[in-house]
Formats: structure tokens, C-alpha cells, sequence
């Protein structure tokens, strides 16, 4: 199958809950969540549908469970910079992390961009707000400037940005992940030394 992102192949995880989130995925990005049933999604599989209940009983459940999966490493995250000094360093390595967690889920990434409405209704949603709100209260200080406070946040926004704006201009992939990481980066150091 290929790779959402990029149009590469991509290797699929070894277990049977693994390769029916990747296969479940694949389908919601290339039909819609709504579109795809848990038929095709057991086909895509080569196995039957009882197969598939045994580890889900709902397409709900199986996106939930590629959303816990694919996003522990931003939890993981939070939980990290919670317990590390307030410095520049610190704001640095979160946003290289989470520029790293965001490549490593885009395609669970692009498909929240594409079905708002889908994750809206599912409690995804709030979870990913719960965990934004993790990172802005790690990476900002409430005591800066609102200037310096905005500059923060808009080093995360600029990682969403570049997983879905920059894919559609002309250039090497890398370079332009590269590219988006200095930007949010250079936003940080701007404003930590505004504070």
C-alpha cells in the first residue's frame, strides 16, 4: 500500500491490532470515516469480519485506538517537559520532539485535518485539545510579554502548518520538514530572549 504521506511504500506493523489500525487509517484518509465499513476494512486485511471483532467491535473504536497509539509520544512529551527547567533548551528540544511525534502520526494527522466534522463528534477531539494545552503550558511562559507568549504557541501552529500547507509546494520533503523546524525553532529563541 502507499504511504499517505509522501507516496512511498511503507512498511506495516507486525501485529494483528497494528495492521488493522494502519489498514483502517489507510482507508478512512482515502474514502472518508463515515464511507469505509468494517467490511472493507476486514477485506483490506484478507480476513473476516468475526477476525476483526475480536480486537474491535466499531470503526470508532479502532480510530480511538490509532489516536492513543500514534499520539502517546505527545503525552509522553508533556509529561517530560513538565519536569524539566524553564529554559531555552528545554522549549528547544520540546519542539524538535513534538516536530518529530507530528512526522512520525501524519497520517493519523492528516486525517483530523481532513474530517473535522468526524473528530469533532468522537472524543479524539477533545483529547488533542487536552493535549495542545499541555504543550502550551510547557513551552510558554505566562509571565512573558503576550508578544513572546504568542511567538510560543505559534512555534507549535507552525509544525501543524508544515504538515499540510507544505506538502504542496515544490521541493525535497526533507528540506521543507528541515525548513519548518528552523522557523518554529527560531520562534522559541525569539521569544525567550524577549522574556
Amino acid at each position: 500500500m502507499v504511504g499517505i504521506m509522501d507516496g512511498t511504500k511503507h512498511q506495516r506493523r507486525g501485529n494483528t491490532r497494528q495492521r488493522i489500525q494502519d489498514v483502517a487509517l489507510e482507508l478512512f484518509a482515502e474514502q472518508g470515516y463515515e464511507k469505509t465499513s468494517l467490511r472493507e476494512i476486514a477485506e483490506g486485511l484478507d480476513v473476516t469480519k468475526a477476525a476483526l471483532y475480536y480486537h474491535f467491535k466499531t470503526k470508532e473504536e479502532i480510530l480511538v485506538s490509532i489516536f492513543e497509539d500514534l499520539t502517546r509520544p505527545i503525552g509522553e512529551l508533556i509529561e517530560w517537559g513538565k519536569g524539566q527547567p524553564h529554559t531555552l533548551e528545554t522549549k528547544q528540544e520540546i519542539v524538535r520532539r513534538y516536530h518529530q511525534a507530528l512526522i512520525d502520526a501524519a497520517p493519523l494527522f492528516r486525517f483530523m485535518q481532513e474530517n473535522q466534522a468526524t473528530v469533532r463528534e468522537l472524543r479524539i477531539g477533545d483529547s488533542f485539545k487536552d493535549r495542545m494545552r499541555g504543550l502550551r503550558d510547557i513551552i510558554m511562559d505566562p509571565d512573558a510579554p503576550l508578544v513572546d507568549q504568542v511567538r510560543c504557541l505559534s512555534a507549535l501552529f507552525t509544525l501543524h502548518a508544515g504538515m499540510f500547507v507544505m506538502q504542496d509546494l515544490e521541493g525535497d520533503p526533507e528540506d521543507k520538514r528541515k525548513a519548518v523546524l528552523e522557523v518554529a525553532i527560531d520562534q522559541v529563541t525569539q521569544a525567550h530572549r524577549g522574556s
